[in-house]
């Protein structure tokens, strides 16, 4: 088995890989750069995966070793045989790794035709595993971002100013799907794009223009990795301040839940574990955020007729989610309604730089107050949509549908959902109205002044919500039907 099936029998299995229940026509390896030599190897590979008519491009550490200790066996990707590895080049060093003698001939990339050349086998007997896992290869990042290194086409960047402290142990963290973040000793966190996009990371971007205004509600980054593909610079890593003790928004409202149910349904203003302070700081985080959006990249106001067109859009998507989750079609009046309100709303849009994917998830509450993370927006979504202008309402949207979200997921299990329903929907009431209370304070758009837009907004996301659970998550489709059903 050549070391390109061996990728294509592992990368499926992994949850950051995008195309699972999907066929893989073609894999080849890209480019392949080596950055340690030795027993324990780094090598970075950049993997085309071609499924159906599209072909994405992942970025994969591959660790080589010919013994893997017991704490690695779990990031096992397989045997080695016949994996690309391209022959020094004479005169190349490679950048210091952390604690360890440099060594030489590093940096050197072979890039392969698809499907045709391969790159000359390492050692025999040689066993690659996700190097991600491994402290021993991870530090070796650390240590090139802090002194500024390059390896053949990849770069290793430190934020002007910024500090980074190398030789310390990472640790991969849970929860991630579409990316791999590491935690290195409580200080900093390294976040990893699996799935590769040429061009301005927003998740890069929009954090250093935020920190360079001063913003209290970002992780400013410390450095970063990226190479270019078709031409275009492309980051593959983002190292970041660690947030430490801060719980995410998610957790939070989770067990504020949880408190409500085991309350038998107590109101939650009575209940332990009252959100709605909080949310109410979240409105005026995420305002904050906003302004100093509009400050560093500028805004714009559309004309009247934006509104019909964005309708339009939404109509679009509506139509495709009817054909695929026929469940919906009892809901197609109601949001079809609210949409139809949006095109006649006859007044003009004023649209900035946005989060993009906004939700409780992506907020973590820290001893100073709350930071917004994940400014990449979906993945899914193409960059030029990810970076555009849209009304700041979307990302209210967004969070007003991430409160209905954390009720509904816990009652989806429990004993008698009935008799704790009514307790669910106040719950989610008292906390958009915080939040959107604290959203107006601080000076964002006032949502009470702008519900048509809202709406449609907010039965938008849900109608994305419902193609999403059909594709990922059938069991969690009840979410975002029964939302519709009772707004």
């Amino acid at each position: 088995m050549t070391f390109e099936e061996t990728l294509a029998e592992w990368m499926p299995t992994q949850r950051w890989f995008a195309g699972k229940g999907a066929r893989i026509l073609d894999l080849a390896i890209v480019a392949d750069t080596e950055l340690v030599t030795g027993d324990p190897g780094l090598r970075h590979l950049i993997i085309d995966v071609s499924q159906g008519s599209s072909v994405d491009s992942y970025q994969v550490f591959a660790g080589f070793r010919e013994h893997i200790p017991d704490r690695l066996e779990h990031a096992v990707i397989g045997e080695a045989s016949g994996a690309g590895q391209a022959g020094p080049a004479a005169g190349e060093t490679h950048p210091a790794t952390a604690g360890k003698t440099s060594p030489a001939t590093a940096g050197k990339t072979h890039r392969a035709t698809a499907g045709k050349t391969s790159p000359a086998a390492p050692a025999a007997g040689l066993t690659a595993y996700d190097a991600l896992h491994d402290p021993e290869l991870t530090r070796f990042l650390l240590a090139a971002m802090a002194a500024g290194d390059q390896a053949g086409p990849l770069r290793f960047a430190r934020e002007p100013g910024a500090s980074i402290e190398t030789g310390l142990d990472s640790l991969v963290l849970t929860g991630e799907q579409s990316n791999t973040s590491l935690m290195f000793a409580e200080t900093s966190i390294l976040k990893v794009f699996r799935r590769l996009s040429p061009g301005p990371n927003p998740d890069l971007e929009v954090p250093r223009a935020l920190a360079g205004l001063g913003s209290p509600h970002v992780a400013e980054p410390l450095g970063w990795i990226e190479t270019r593909m078709d031409g275009a610079p492309t980051v593959l890593g983002i190292l970041s301040r660690y947030l430490r003790a801060a719980s995410d928004g998610w957790s939070l409202a989770a067990t504020s839940v949880r408190d409500l149910y085991a309350n038998d349904g107590m109101r939650a203003a009575d209940a332990g574990g009252d959100l709605a302070g909080e949310a109410h700081r979240l409105g005026v985080a995420t305002a904050e955020v906003h302004r100093d959006l509009a400050e560093a990249f500028g805004t714009d106001e559309l004309p009247a007729d934006a509104a019909n067109d964005l309708a339009r859009q939404m109509f679009h998507r509506l139509d495709v989610a009817l054909a695929a989750v026929p469940q919906l079609g009892r809901h197609a009046d109601l949001i079809g309604s609210a949409f139809s309100d949006l095109a006649k709303l006859g007044q003009p849009l004023l649209v900035q730089r946005v989060h993009g994917d906004y939700h409780l998830g992506q907020v973590m509450r820290t001893q100073t107050g709350w930071v917004v993370l994940d400014f990449e927006g979906e993945p899914a979504t193409p960059l030029a949509q990810r970076r555009a202008r849209s009304p700041a309402l979307r990302d209210v949207a967004g969070m007003l549908r991430s409160f209905d979200y954390a009720a509904r997921h816990q009652l989806r299990s429990h004993s008698d959902q009935e008799r704790v329903h009514q307790a669910a929907r106040e719950w989610v009431r008292r906390n958009q109205a915080a939040f959107c209370s604290g959203y107006a304070e601080a000076g964002g758009m006032d949502p009470g002044r702008h519900t048509t837009l809202l709406r449609a907004l907010v039965l938008d996301k849900a109608v994305y919500e419902v193609m999403y659970e059909a594709r990922n998550r059938p069991d969690w489709l009840s979410i975002p039907l029964g939302s519709i059903a009772d707004s």
